[in-house]
C-alpha cells in the first residue's frame, strides 16, 4: 500500500501486532520509574503492555487521536479489513455497505461520542496521491473534511507516509486523495518532523445558489446561500434565526441549523456537476453575517451529519464560505480572512488563491490553514458477549 513506507520489526513472541504497537507507544511515553511504588509482582505483570481479554477473531483497532482547533480526528492505524473497490468513491460505498459496524465501534459510545470524527487510510488509484482517506462521522461518510486534512498532513509526515523534504526545506507536500478529489497539504517541518501550522489547497469550490428563499418550519421564510467546498453547506446568519452567534447556547444554534438543513433538503435539489456521490447537503453553517472583507475574524458554527457540532471553524466550510464571498465580489484573490469557531474560539485562515472551473460553475481554489495536535493513542477491542460492542448514541 502507498501509505506504508516504513518497515516494521516483527512483534515479540506472544504479542499481536496491535499489542506490540501499543508497547512502542507506551515505551515512548515513559519517564523513568513510576512515582507510585508497586510490588515486584505488580511491576512484572505490568512491564509488558498487552491487550485485555477479547474476541480473538476480531482484530484490535489501533488508532492515533488528534484534534484540529478542538475538532477530534481518530486515525485508524491497524485492524481494519481491506476496503475493496477500484476507486476511492467505490471504497467509500463498500465501507458503507460492508464495514459500517467499524465506523459505529470507533465513533459511537462507549469508545467515542456523538461528535467524534474518524479517518480510515486506504490506497488511492491516483498515481500522484500519497494516500487515500475515507472520513467517518456519526451518520456516515463525508466527501471532504478540512480539519482532518490539516491533521493528516502532520500525521503523514511524522509516520513516514511521505518522504521528508531535503535538508533546509521547511515545508513538506502531502497529496491526500479525499472522496471529493485530490487535496494538497503543505506541512511546516524541521528535521523531517512536523512543526507548526499546516495549509491545504482545496478542490474547486463554488457557489451553488445565492439568496435562496427557504420556508423553515417554525421559523418562517428566510434567505440562505448554498456553496461547495468539497461538501455542500447551507449558510445563514444567526441574526436571521433570531440568535447571537457569540452568546447563544450551542443547543439553540444546533436546533436552528438542523431545521435549516432539513428545509433545504426538502425544498432544493443538490447536484454536483461531476459526481452523484457528492450531490448531498452535508449541513448548515450559521455565521455572524460579516461576509464583507475585514481583517477581523468572522465567527461561525457548523452543524453537520446527525446534528454533529464542529469544534473547529470547519475547513471545508471555510473553503465554501470563501468561494461564496468571492462569488459575491466581497473578496479578492489572495486576501486572507480569519474564521473563528463560536464553540472553542479556534481560528483558521482562508483565501482564494486562483480561479478554476467545476463543470459549468466558476470556481476558486482555496487555501485553508490551521494547526493540529496529537492527543494520544489507543487500541480498541471487542468481547464477543458484549451486547453494546458495536456502539450506541444518546439523543
Amino acid at each position: 500500500s502507498p501509505f506504508r513506507s516504513r518497515p516494521r520489526r516483527p512483534a515479540p513472541e506472544g504479542l499481536s501486532p496491535a499489542e506490540e504497537a501499543v508497547g512502542r507507544w507506551a515505551a515512548g511515553s515513559r519517564c523513568g520509574k513510576s512515582s507510585r511504588p508497586g510490588t515486584p509482582a505488580m511491576e512484572k505483570a505490568l512491564a509488558v503492555p498487552r491487550l485485555p481479554p477479547h474476541d480473538p477473531g476480531t482484530p484490535a483497532l489501533s488508532v492515533v487521536d488528534m484534534h484540529t482547533g478542538g475538532e477530534p480526528l481518530r486515525i485508524v492505524l491497524a485492524g481494519c479489513p481491506e476496503v475493496a473497490g477500484p476507486t476511492l468513491l467505490a471504497k467509500r460505498r463498500y465501507m458503507r455497505q460492508h464495514l459500517d459496524h467499524l465506523r459505529r465501534r470507533l465513533m459511537f459510545e462507549p469508545r467515542g461520542h456523538r461528535d467524534m470524527y474518524g479517518a480510515v487510510l486506504v490506497p488511492s488509484e491516483l498515481p500522484e496521491a500519497h494516500l487515500g482517506v475515507l472520513f467517518l462521522h456519526n451518520e456516515g461518510y463525508s466527501s471532504m473534511c478540512g480539519h482532518a486534512v490539516l491533521a493528516l498532513g502532520r500525521f503523514a509526515l511524522d509516520f513516514g507516509l511521505v518522504p521528508p523534504p531535503p535538508a533546509g526545506v521547511r515545508e513538506a507536500r502531502v497529496n491526500i486523495h479525499c472522496p471529493c478529489g485530490l487535496v494538497a497539504a503543505f506541512v511546516e517541518c524541521e528535521g523531517g518532523r512536523s512543526r507548526g501550522r499546516v495549509r491545504f489547497h482545496s478542490v474547486p469550490a463554488f457557489a451553488l445558489a445565492t439568496d435562496l428563499l427557504v420556508d423553515v418550519p417554525g421559523r418562517g421564510k428566510m434567505v440562505v446561500d448554498i456553496a461547495y467546498g468539497g461538501a455542500f453547506y447551507a449558510f445563514v446568519s444567526a441574526e436571521r434565526l433570531g440568535l447571537d452567534i457569540c452568546s447563544a447556547k450551542t443547543r439553540d444554534l444546533v436546533d436552528a441549523a438542523s431545521a435549516v438543513t432539513e428545509a433545504v433538503k426538502a425544498q432544493f435539489k443538490i447536484s454536483h456537476p461531476e459526481s452523484e456521490d457528492l450531490s448531498f447537503l452535508y449541513g448548515t453553517i450559521v455565521t455572524d453575517g460579516k461576509d464583507t472583507y475585514s481583517e477581523e475574524p468572522t465567527t461561525n458554527i457548523c452543524v453537520f451529519a446527525d446534528e454533529q457540532v464542529d469544534r473547529s471553524p470547519t475547513g471545508s466550510g471555510v473553503t465554501a464560505r470563501i468561494a461564496l464571498q468571492y462569488h459575491k465580489g466581497l473578496l479578492e484573490l489572495n486576501q486572507t480572512r480569519a474564521f473563528k469557531s463560536s464553540t472553542t474560539g479556534s481560528v483558521f485562515t482562508g483565501m482564494a488563491v486562483r480561479e478554476a472551473k467545476c463543470g459549468d460553475f466558476k470556481a476558486v481554489i482555496v487555501e485553508v490553514a490551521g494547526q493540529a495536535h496529537y492527543t494520544g493513542t489507543a487500541s480498541f477491542i471487542v468481547e464477543d458477549d458484549d451486547p453494546l460492542k458495536d456502539g450506541f448514541l444518546l439523543k
